[in-house]
């Protein structure tokens, strides 16, 4: 599960900052919602973020998004990947229309059980992966009307975490490398091949508590 992440301004992420920027749906989308773009410091459900997806002609590009796709009584911002594409919700994004999201790093808090057998919540922690400054997490995006116009929300894609981290939380984003990730935007890829990312073995992950 991934309900915060964390985007230093680095060189790794300066790119899609930029490129988010850039778009011509940035100023549309931040006037007609009178909030800004995040592109730096801890991002949340609902804030409108800097995500990586394919242009009109299927290259990779950056856009604004709204982080959660609006569910009946609340935004659903992540989606388990082992069934994104068998619900009606999930399956023709997960086809069609994934995406990126740039991050440093991304939050967790650590779930654990009370003597009575109840959950509770620990200490948050900060995860990213090992020997590199940037967590690529993979994503899937719709378009979504508001008064009038039409603005992208995507969803994070989660899978079972790896061991080392697995005492943190029994979920975490589907981390992307950088070959990886341009097969993942690409909307003429092979499903078996999307699959096989998405459910693929883990590059080693970092943790340590966050203040």
């Amino acid at each position: 599960m991934c309900c915060r992440y964390y985007m230093e301004e680095s060189p790794e992420l300066k790119p899609f900052v930029d490129a988010a920027n850039r778009s011509s749906l940035k100023d549309h989308i931040v006037a007609k919602l009178g909030r800004p773009l995040v592109t730096s410091g801890e991002v949340r459900p609902t804030d409108l973020c800097v995500v990586a997806a394919p242009d009109r002609n299927g290259k990779r590009a950056a856009f604004p998004m709204i982080w959660g796709f609006t569910g009946q009584r609340s935004y659903l911002f992540n989606t388990r990947v082992e069934s994104a594409d068998q619900k009606p919700l999930w399956r023709e994004s997960f086809s069609r229309r994934r995406c990126i999201i740039p991050a440093s790093w991304y939050f967790e808090w650590q779930h654990l059980k009370s003597s009575g057998g109840k959950q509770k919540t620990g200490g948050k922690y900060k995860i990213q992966p090992r020997d590199t400054s940037a967590a690529l997490m993979a994503g899937i995006y719709h378009l979504e009307e508001h008064d009038g116009i039409w603005i992208p929300h995507f969803s994070i894609l989660t899978r079972e975490p790896g061991d080392e981290i697995k005492f943190i939380h029994d979920r975490m984003p589907v981390i992307l490398n950088g070959p990886d990730a341009a097969i993942w935007v690409d909307p003429k890829a092979d499903m078996d091949a999307i699959k096989k990312i998405a459910s693929g073995s883990l590059t080693g992950m970092m943790f340590e508590k966050a203040e």
